[in-house]
């Protein structure tokens, strides 16, 4: 058995697509897994993932500081993967981002918890004008103070089965005769393998190597906005025609989406389209996966395993890739 063992580490937001594999990753560690989740009915597909009693699924609203306080009880170190891409009438970015991590790192550090992982987003700054960045990096701020010792890590846009990334690039181009290019579409990504980022979060829980550092987790190629659109209509058999749009543009659509997250998930918010105008890359000035000894996955090796369901014939479409 692992000496992490008897270890218990709280999982804030294990039941999403990165947590999922979070606690795959703590759990294979040897670590005691409590999953904090707003809805647990969604998370109980979890404990299979580790032995009899390695995994617990609790209910928490990490708004409510009496739930926070809870889920940490008799916790030795937590894991905060909360975050939200858009914002809707109950769920604003400050609160589920900057406050609810200053209530889990405070609460975590009167336990005298000084093994904390905090995943932000790489761009998070707090002076900002997107405020999904601008309340990442108030986020980051607040566990620092509480918890200097605690790891931050800050993958680019996130890919793998089920992701939000890829599978909503593919949806889109499924829907529209053409696709936009916003603001040129030379904005760059540096897309990461979630099975990646769990790794590194498993790996600098707990080990005093890594206190104190923050990583930025991007994946080994660069990509294009543009590059991107046709990577993944190529992928999917579905050829689009790229239409120039400006910001400005794209902003008012933006607005639309704003409303429309009253009621649905958005193809794009005002917000997004702030995003859209700063590179999503790491800036190498700070550690990422190798200094972790992690062989960062590339897109094309991961991706096609699961995009196939959007060709017209779908596994069974011949494909000349």
């Amino acid at each position: 058995m692992s000496q992490l063992s008897s270890r218990l580490v709280t999982v804030f937001g294990g039941s999403g697509f990165v947590g999922k594999q979070v606690v795959r990753a703590l759990a294979q560690k040897g670590w005691r897994v409590r999953v904090a989740v707003r809805k647990p009915t969604y998370a109980y597909d979890l404990k299979p993932l580790g032995t009899v009693g390695q995994i617990q699924v609790v209910r928490c609203d990490v708004r409510k500081e009496s739930d926070v306080q809870a889920a940490l009880s008799g916790a030795s170190a937590v894991v905060n993967l909360v975050g939200i891409l858009y914002q809707t009438p109950g769920a604003s970015f400050d609160a589920v981002h900057r406050a609810a991590s200053k209530a889990i790192a405070e609460g975590a550090a009167k336990r005298g918890v000084s093994d904390f992982v905090q995943m932000s987003a790489l761009g998070a700054d707090p002076k900002s004008s997107s405020k999904y960045a601008s309340t990442k990096g108030k986020a980051e701020e607040a566990v620092r103070a509480a918890i200097p010792s605690a790891v931050i890590v800050r993958p680019s846009v996130i890919f793998g089965p089920q992701d939000g990334f890829f599978t909503g690039l593919a949806e889109q181009i499924k829907t529209f005769p053409v696709m936009p290019s916003i603001g040129g579409g030379k904005t760059k990504f540096q897309p990461v393998y979630v099975g990646d980022v769990a790794r590194a979060i498993a790996d600098t829980l707990g080990n005093p190597a890594f206190a104190g550092q923050t990583f930025e987790l991007g994946g080994p190629e660069t990509f294009t906005f543009n590059d991107l659109i046709k990577y993944v209509s190529e992928e999917i058999q579905s050829p689009r025609a790229l239409v120039w749009m400006p910001f400005a543009a794209a902003s008012l659509i933006g607005l639309v989406g704003d409303v429309s997250s009253l009621l649905i998930k958005p193809l794009l918010t005002s917000d997004q389209v702030l995003l859209l105008q700063k590179d999503n890359v790491a800036s190498g000035k700070l550690p990422g996966l190798r200094e972790l000894g992690i062989v960062p996955t590339a897109v094309e090796s991961v991706v096609p395993s699961y995009l196939w369901r959007f060709r017209k014939n779908g596994q069974f479409a011949e494909y000349a890739g």
